[in-house]
C-alpha cells in the first residue's frame, strides 16, 4: 500500500528542512569568502548554485514565498555585473538571514517575515541598464547543447584519455520524468547510476540551466555494452527514455593494468558546472577526486535524500559489480530517534547481562563443584564481548565531528566584531574530533555565549591593541581534542584577560559576596563569580553584552551534561575557557557506594583514588571538614550524617572517594563501597526529583535502583553555603527532609 500524497509531501518537507540548514550554512561560508575576496566570479557562481538549489527544493515543497525570493536573488546573481557590485557580500548575508527566518516560520507555522528590504537590495544588482542586456543574452544562450558538438578542450582531453585507457565512448541522452518532483536530484541519481558502468566524462546541459530539468546528456567512457548502459540509465519514476549511441570504439589499452582499471566503475570527472553531494552524517559523501570548485552544498544534489529511489537503484544494479564500490546509494539517512531507540535496547541488554551475571554468581555459590559453571562463564564472557562491540558500534553511529558546530562561528564572530567595532580573526582546529550528537547540540548555546563574550569582552579595540604593542587584529581560537574518554573544547583569545580584582569588586557591588568573602577569595574562586546569574562587567548594556545573562546559562547546561568548565587567564595576554565533555550521556562506567542505606553512583573517570581514614583524622577549618592526605589538604564533602561519638573517633573508619571536579580535588565521605558497574543512565524528570544533586538513575541486574550524583552540583552546593556551626553545612547532603530535621535537632541538643 503506497503512502498518500499528503504523507509524501510532509516527509519531503521534513527532509527539506533538514537539508536546507546545510544550504544556508554553505551560503554563509561563501558570503564570508566573497567578503574577503570581493569580485571573485567563482565564489559568486557557487553562491548562485546554492541559491538555485534552495529555490528548486523549496518550490518542490510548495514554499512559494521562499522559492520566489530565491529565484529573484538567483536572477540577480546571473548578471555578469553582479560580481563587481561592492555590496554583494552584504546582500548575500542579508539573504541568508531572511531565508533562515522564513524556514523557521515555515517549520513552526508562524507568520512569514517581511522580505521587502531584501528585495529592494537585490534590485540594486539589477538596476544597471547594461546588466539587463547581459541577462537577456545569457538566457538565449541557455539552450540544450546538441549532442556531440562543441566540445571544450578539457572535454576533448578527457575523451582522449579514456580512449587511451581502452574504453569505448558513448553518448547517453536521458529524458527526466516530467512528473518527478525534484528534477535536479533526479539528474544526480541518473549520473550516479551511469557512473557505475563507466567513467562520466561530460555532463550537459549546465545544472543551473532551465533545460537541466528536462533531460541530461553524458559522454561516457566504458567497457560495457550499449544495452547495459541503457538498462542502468532507466530508473522508474525518475528517468524516462534513454538512448545510447556509440561515438568511438575502444582502442587497445597501453597496458594490462590499464585494462584492469577500466573494467571497474570510475568516479566521474565532473566539469565545473556539475555539482556533487557533500559529506554529511548518514547522508552523502564526496568522491575523493572532487575538487573544491566542483563541490556544492548539501541539497545541490539531494540524491541521497531519496532513500526509496536509492533502493530502486540498488535493485537495478548488476550482480557482477564489485561489492566494495562506495556510492551515495550505499549510505542511508536515518532519523536520530531511531538510533536512540536502538541505543535504549542496547541499554536493556546490558541490564540483562548484569542479571545473568548475578544469577551465575549465585549459581556458583550454591553449586561450587558443578561442571556447567565453566560453560556458563564462557558463554557469559562471549556475550559480554559481543555486547560491548554492539554498544561501541551504536555509539559510533551517534558520533559526529564537531565541525558541524564549529562551522557556525565564522559568521557569528564576523557579526559580533562589527557590532563591537573589533577586528577579529577566528582560527579553528580539531574539527574532525567526534562527539555525541546530543551533546554537540546541547553545547551550541554555551559555546556561542563564550565566543560572543571573547569578542565583546576579551578582544580590545584596534587602537588600544596598537598602543599595547599588539597587532590590531585580535585572534580567537576554537580547538577540540580527545582526552581519555572525554572531549576537550577550548575557546581562547589573545585579548585583555580577566582581572580577578575587578571581578571581586563587581561581585561586592552587585551584592553577590561580602567584602570579607572577597578578601578571602583566591583568584580561581573569584573567577567563578562570572557564572553567577546577573553578573556582568559591562558598563553599558548593548545587544551583545551587559544584561548579565549568558555565563550562568553556560554553567547550568554544562552541569546538566556532567561536564566541567575551567578558566585560565593572564591579564594582558588573554583567556582560555576549557570545557571537558563526556563522550556520551547514555552509558557510563560508574563506582557505586552506600550512603544512609541508599545506593549511589558517580562516573568512574571522576574518581582519582579511594582512601581509608578515621574520624579522628578529619579536622575543622573555617567550619569545613578537611583531611590531610599525602601532604595536601583535601576539602571533604560528607554525604551522610556524622556516625561516631567523640569516644569512637579513632576506631570508626571512613571511606573517602577522592574526586576531581573542574581542576579541584575533593573527598566524598561515604558509608560503604559496592563496586564498579556499567550503568545505563535513565533521565529523571523534575517531578520525580526536586534536587539538582541527582541527575539520573539506573537499574541493576538484581532490580536495585542506583541514583547517579551530579558532582558539579554537589560541589557548588557546598561552596555556596555559609556555615555558621561546625559540621552542619557540609554534612548530610543526601539526607531526606526527615533525617535532616533529626540531625539538626540532635546537633542543637548537643550544643545546649
Amino acid at each position: 500500500m503506497s503512502d498518500s500524497p499528503d504523507e509524501r509531501g510532509a516527509e519531503l518537507r521534513e527532509l527539506f528542512f533538514e537539508t536546507s540548514q546545510e544550504l544556508l550554512q554553505a551560503l554563509n561560508e561563501e558570503s564570508l569568502k566573497l567578503e574577503k575576496n570581493p569580485g571573485d566570479e567563482e565564489i559568486v557562481r557557487s553562491i548562485r548554485r546554492t541559491v538555485h538549489t534552495l529555490k528548486g527544493d523549496s518550490a518542490a515543497c510548495g514554499l512559494r514565498e521562499l522559492s520566489e525570493l530565491a529565484h529573484q536573488f538567483e536572477d540577480a546573481l546571473s548578471l555578469e555585473t553582479a560580481a563587481a557590485h561592492g555590496a554583494l557580500a552584504e546582500i548575500a548575508f542579508a539573504a541568508a538571514d531572511v531565508f533562515t527566518a522564513m524556514l523557521a516560520a515555515y517549520h513552526s507555522g508562524g507568520p512569514i517575515p517581511a522580505s521587502d528590504p531584501l528585495r529592494n537590495r537585490i534590485k540594486e544588482l539589477t538596476s544597471a541598464p547594461a546588466a539587463k542586456k547581459l541577462r537577456r543574452k545569457k538566457k538565449v544562450a541557455e539552450t540544450i547543447v546538441e549532442p556531440g558538438k562543441h566540445w571544450t578542450d578539457s572535454e576533448k582531453q578527457a575523451m582522449a584519455q579514456a580512449q587511451a585507457a581502452g574504453l569505448a565512448l558513448y553518448e547517453v541522452v536521458v529524458k527526466i520524468d516530467p512528473h518527478c518532483a525534484m528534477p535536479i536530484a533526479a539528474r544526480q541519481l541518473i549520473q550516479n547510476a551511469i557512473s557505475r558502468v563507466g567513467q562520466v566524462l561530460v555532463v550537459r546541459p549546465d545544472a543551473n540551466s532551465p533545460a537541466a530539468t528536462k533531460q541530461v546528456e553524458f559522454v561516457v567512457g566504458s567497457s560495457q555494452s550499449e544495452e547495459q548502459i541503457a538498462t542502468k540509465s532507466r530508473i522508474p519514476t525518475i528517468a524516462g527514455e534513454a538512448s545510447v549511441i556509440l561515438m568511438a570504439a575502444a582502442k587497445p589499452a597501453k597496458s594490462s593494468a590499464t585494462l584492469g582499471d577500466a573494467a571497474m566503475p570510475v568516479a566521474p570527472a565532473l566539469p565545473a558546472s556539475v555539482s556533487a553531494p557533500t559529506n554529511t552524517v548518514l547522508a552523502e559523501t564526496v568522491p575523493a577526486d572532487t575538487t573544491p570548485a566542483n563541490k556544492a552544498p548539501l541539497g545541490q544534489s539531494t540524491a541521497a535524500t531519496f532513500e526509496a529511489k536509492s533502493s530502486q537503484l540498488d535493485a537495478y544494479s548488476s550482480t557482477s559489480e564489485p561489492a566494495t564500490s562506495a556510492t551515495p546509494e550505499n549510505i542511508l539517512r536515518v532519523d536520530a530517534g531511531r538510533i536512540d531507540n536502538v541505543l535504549n535496547l542496547v541499554g536493556e541488554l546490558i541490564i540483562g547481562k548484569s542479571m545473568l551475571q548475578q544469577a551465575l554468581n549465585e549459581f556458583s555459590k550454591h553449586y561450587p563443584k558443578e561442571a556447567l559453571r565453566g560453560k556458563f562463564a564462557d558463554a557469559m564472557a562471549f556475550q559480554a564481548r559481543v555486547l560491548n562491540d554492539l554498544q561501541r558500534s551504536v555509539m559510533k553511529i551517534r558520533m559526529v565531528p564537531v565541525d558541524q558546530l564549529f562551522r557556525r562561528f565564522p559568521r557569528i564572530v564576523r557579526d559580533v566584531a562589527r557590532q563591537c567595532e573589533r577586528e577579529v580573526d577566528l582560527e579553528l582546529s580539531g574539527q574532525e574530533t567526534d562527539l555525541d550528537k546530543g551533546i554537540l547540540d546541547a553545547i551550541a548555546e554555551p559555546l556561542t555565549h563564550l565566543v560572543r563574550n571573547a569578542v565583546s569582552h576579551g578582544i580590545e579595540p584596534p587602537e588600544q591593541r596598537r598602543s599595547l604593542g599588539k597587532p590590531p587584529h585580535g585572534k580567537i581560537r576554537l580547538h577540540a581534542l580527545h582526552q581519555g574518554n572525554q572531549v576537550v573544547v577550548e575557546i581562547s583569545d589573545d585579548g585583555r584577560g580577566i582581572d580577578s580584582q575587578k571581578i571581586r569588586a563587581k561581585g561586592t557591588e552587585l551584592g553577590l559576596i561580602t567584602p570579607e568573602e572577597a578578601s578571602r577569595m583566591s583568584d580561581a574562586e573569584a573567577l567563578e563569580l562570572i557564572f553567577r546569574p546577573g553578573f556582568s562587567t559591562a558598563e553599558v548594556v548593548t545587544e551583545v553584552s551587559g544584561r548579565g545573562v549568558g555565563m550562568d546559562v553556560v554553567q547550568s547546561v554544562l552541569h546538566r551534561l556532567k561536564a566541567t568548565i575551567h578558566i585560565e587567564t593572564h591579564p594582558g595576554r588573554g583567556t582560555t575557557f576549557r570545557l571537558k565533555l563526556p563522550l556520551t550521556l547514555a552509558i557510563i562506567k560508574a563506582l557505586m557506594f552506600w550512603v544512609e542505606q541508599r545506593l549511589y553512583a558517580i562516573p568512574l573517570n571522576a574518581v582519582n583514588q579511594i582512601a581509608r581514614t578515621t574520624e579522628a583524622e578529619v579536622h575543622q577549618v573555617d567550619n569545613y571538614e578537611v583531611l590531610q592526605l599525602r601532604n595536601q589538604v583535601l576539602p571533604l564533602l560528607r554525604l551522610g550524617r556524622r556516625g561516631a561519638v567523640e569516644g569512637d573517633r579513632k576506631s570508626n573508619k571512613l571511606f573517602v572517594l577522592v574526586i576531581t571536579v573542574g581542576e579541584k580535588k575533593y573527598g566524598l565521605i561515604v558509608d560503604a563501597l559496592e563496586g564498579e558497574e556499567e550503568l545505563v543512565i535513565k533521565a529523571l524528570d523534575d517531578q520525580t526529583f526536586s534536587t539538582d544533586l541527582v541527575n539520573g538513575a539506573s537499574i541493576l541486574g538484581d532490580g536495585k535502583v542506583v541514583l547517579i550524583l551530579n558532582l558539579p552540583a554537589v560541589v557548588e552546593h557546598v561552596s555556596r553555603s555559609s556555615p555558621e556551626k561546625a559540621g552542619l553545612s557540609n554534612s548530610g547532603l543526601l539526607l531526606n527532609h526527615v533525617d535532616r530535621a533529626r540531625l539538626t535537632l540532635s546537633a542543637a541538643g548537643g550544643q545546649a
